[in-house]
């Protein structure tokens, strides 16, 4: 019996090593998204600096691993096989649902996945234990209290922290404006003083509370002290900035460097028992069984759980390595990064989020407060306001996302809410804190314009949601996988810990397609980044050739499903070639969006000389896809509500038309993605003859009408089908001569 706990302890450690390296990529967006997005500093750099925060801070770290051990179930009421059983369900639960998140580049809390992972694991086994005990009750198996500190920290780190951010950057603004460089002469030795102190103080507070060498002496000197080190920390800065001000170092660079060293060895040092608590109990639960249980894992109570963690110095240090490894390999945590980056940047760009009613709401009802308070302000307040909110005047390093007062302002307040939280004893989520900061700030700086708000405000809340539904997720699936584990035994320990690698596997496969399908993205990225008007022409076309590709390989593939699955009255296809369609509607929509904007990184002669072909080729691009649609839509319909098929004529002679239709947007695809054009006019020859073969498929179906030779409802489909498989023809065509004359240096006729 104890060979099967100890190959469960040893899965535990498997699955904490790839909890580390998926939790890191998750939570890498809390110290990293304001140094990257202000590009403070190389990418590398950032990574150095916050590594270096890390491993210093895993290394330290002891403390906080208590909840694992006793934070949510009272372990004395456990015995040894129900703790394991609730440890793997919460681990085995915890690196699936933070790897879904990971893939969909979507940031979520590991502090309130573990907690509710542990809350639901111990709720099933409490279930089962009540029901067969007359004196056990759930409030003497599960800690409640801890759970629902955590649900109210939610709302009011959200609130708070979304409020003193959008708060605390108009004010910095204010102060600051975007041209900041002639607003710092004495002002910026201030607030660095303020900053760096801020960081000390977070550092000393958050990152260092729980340590190892942090004894209950020190922390009593500190708390004693407190007010003498602030003073004596920002009189010691603020002379420190000027100096480095006068010597023409950038301070507020400085500042966001400090700040992500300081939310990294926080987030390291606090949030390490998410990664690796749950196997370090396990483990400690085990030796004590190993030590003390006389083989009855059913009948041994763990009550050494209660006991304080004594986590050994070579796990820290192991633990630290690999989540500095994590951050530096993962492509997981770049894609994290990039969505919080991208909900706050400063300039309209490519938007990852579409519109939604709730969305569209607030923006209304956001722009009737704004005019209402603009009438009752004075015209002079007015445009002093808007004199410190010129963005055109803004000092943004090529490529950054915004730029580095806001940066700043984003780590130094963010480490103070979460400082002020732990001094309360609020456990914060430093994920919750610092994206909601992040927004804050953005909202402030008029980052979110008219035509952006809709996008940004769907995007924080699918984001906001993503973490509700991580609590419910993992309560739900932890209380199934506990039972699972509990009634199907080692049978069903195997199957979960197969499912489990399987899933894992499958999410890594599935994450490097869509990587490989957003390949584009990278073109749009390089684009925007460019200051080059030779380097933007040729990124637009290669931009211009991948979208316009996707599109016509999607004419190609629905197209034909469409037609096949109608001439067999499969409608199962037609529902799928229906979803893929408004899908791609959607991604249309994007296209010319972000197109427009890359326009602008073109010279004003190429916008003249080629922006007209391009802006053709995108509404071709669009006829399209609309065509597909309408051919799409009523064949739906005809099948789903079980009408006549085509008679043998019809399918005969359609069939045989939108096989060469399907080849020449085959042909068409092929020449736009190798950007060759050379025997197009064979294309143009094809596309007439196919033109005409439809039209004269239009007369022979109207004279079978006059003659009353066949359903009037099957042959009002039929023209409908004809009908737009011609538009298929004409825009494919269409599409193809304006990206000809968008792709070649010389004018083609």
């Amino acid at each position: 019996m104890e060979t099967i706990y100890l190959c469960i302890i040893i899965f535990l450690f498997v699955l904490a090593v790839f909890d580390l390296i998926v939790g890191v990529s998750n939570d890498a967006v809390n110290f990293l998204n304001s140094a990257v997005g202000a590009k403070a500093a190389s990418f590398k750099t950032i990574l150095f600096i916050a590594g270096i925060g890390i491993f210093i801070g895993a290394s330290l770290s002891n403390g906080m691993m208590d909840i694992a051990r006793h934070g949510i179930y009272q372990p004395e009421h456990f015995y040894f096989a129900e703790i394991m059983c609730i440890l793997l369900a919460v681990m085995l639960t915890d690196v699936v649902l933070l790897d879904v998140f990971n893939s969909m580049g979507m940031p979520t809390s590991t502090t309130v996945s573990l907690v509710f992972e542990l809350l639901g694991g111990t709720f099933a086994l409490a279930l089962i234990k009540v029901h067969n005990s007359d004196t056990l009750a759930l409030g003497d198996l599960i800690n409640t209290d801890k759970a629902l500190s955590v649900i109210m920290a939610i709302f009011v780190s959200v609130a708070i922290a979304f409020f003193f951010g959008m708060l605390v950057q108009w004010l910095a603004r204010v102060i600051f404006t975007f041209n900041y460089t002639k607003k710092m002469k004495y002002s910026i030795a201030l607030f660095g003083g303020i900053a760096a102190t801020a960081i000390i103080y977070f550092m000393l507070i958050k990152g260092l509370k729980d340590s190892s060498f942090m004894t209950s002496e020190n922390k009593h000197w500190i708390q004693d002290n407190t007010l003498m080190l602030i003073t004596v920390f920002f009189v010691f800065f603020t002379v420190l900035m000027q100096i480095l001000h006068w010597m023409k170092i950038n301070v507020f660079k400085v500042v966001v460097l400090m700040g992500t060293f300081a939310l990294a060895l926080a987030f390291a040092g606090n949030d390490l028992v998410n990664f690796i608590g749950v196997p370090l109990a396990g483990f400690s639960s085990f030796l004590d069984y190993t030590a003390n249980g006389e083989g009855n894992p059913n009948g041994f109570l763990m009550t050494s759980l209660l006991g304080p963690a004594k986590t050994p110095w070579y796990f820290l240090i192991g633990a630290g390595a690999v989540m500095v490894y994590a951050l530096c390999t993962s492509k997981k945590a770049h894609a994290v990064i990039k969505t919080s980056v991208d909900l706050s940047r400063q300039d309209e760009g490519e938007e990852a989020f579409g519109s939604t009613p709730i969305a569209r709401t607030v923006v209304r009802i956001s722009m009737t407060l704004a005019n209402g308070i603009s009438r009752i302000m004075p015209d002079g307040s007015k445009k002093w306001l808007d004199s410190r909110f010129r963005k055109d005047e803004a000092i943004i390093a090529d490529g950054a996302a915004f730029d580095l007062v806001r940066a700043s302002v984003n780590l130094v307040l963010a480490g103070l809410l979460i400082a002020l939280g732990t001094s309360l004893k609020l456990p914060l989520s430093t994920t919750y804190v610092t994206f909601m900061v992040a927004m804050g700030t953005s909202l402030a700086d008029r980052a979110w314009g008219r035509d952006s708000a809709v996008y940004r405000i769907t995007g924080v809340l699918s984001v906001i949601g993503g973490w509700f539904i991580t609590a419910g997720a993992a309560f739900t699936i932890c209380f199934f996988v506990a039972l699972v584990l509990h009634y199907g035994g080692n049978i069903s320990i195997i199957a979960l810990i197969g499912i489990a690698v399987f899933i894992l596997i499958r999410s890594q496969v599935m994450y490097k397609k869509r990587k490989a399908k957003e390949q584009g993205n990278e073109t749009l990225k390089q684009l925007m980044q460019t200051t080059d008007s030779t380097e933007a022409l040729q990124l637009m076309r290669k931009h211009t050739r991948e979208e316009l590709s996707k599109v016509l390989e999607y004419a190609e593939t629905n197209f034909e499903l469409t037609v096949t699955s109608f001439l067999h009255e499969n409608l199962r296809g037609l529902r799928r070639a229906m979803g893929s369609t408004k899908f791609e509607k959607q991604l249309i929509k994007q296209m010319k969006r972000s197109g427009t904007v890359a326009m602008c990184r073109l010279d004003n002669n190429t916008v003249l000389e080629k922006g007209l072909y391009y802006y053709q080729g995108n509404d071709f691009a669009s006829e399209l896809v609309y065509s597909i649609s309408r051919l799409c839509e009523p064949c739906l319909e005809h099948i789903d509500n079980n009408f006549n098929p085509l008679d043998a004529i019809q399918k005969g002679e359609f069939s045989d038309v939108s096989e060469d239709i399907t080849y020449l947007i085959q042909q068409c695809r092929k020449k736009m993605e190798n950007n060759e054009y050379n025997d197009f006019e064979e294309e143009i020859r094809r596309a007439n003859d196919l033109n005409g073969q439809l039209s004269l498929l239009k007369r022979k179906e109207l004279q079978r009408i006059q003659s009353q030779s066949g359903s009037i409802r099957v042959s009002m489909v039929y023209l409908t089908m004809v009908q737009e498989a011609q538009n298929v023809v004409t825009y494919t065509i269409n599409l193809m001569k304006v990206s000809r004359k968008f792709q070649m240096e010389t004018e083609m006729p």
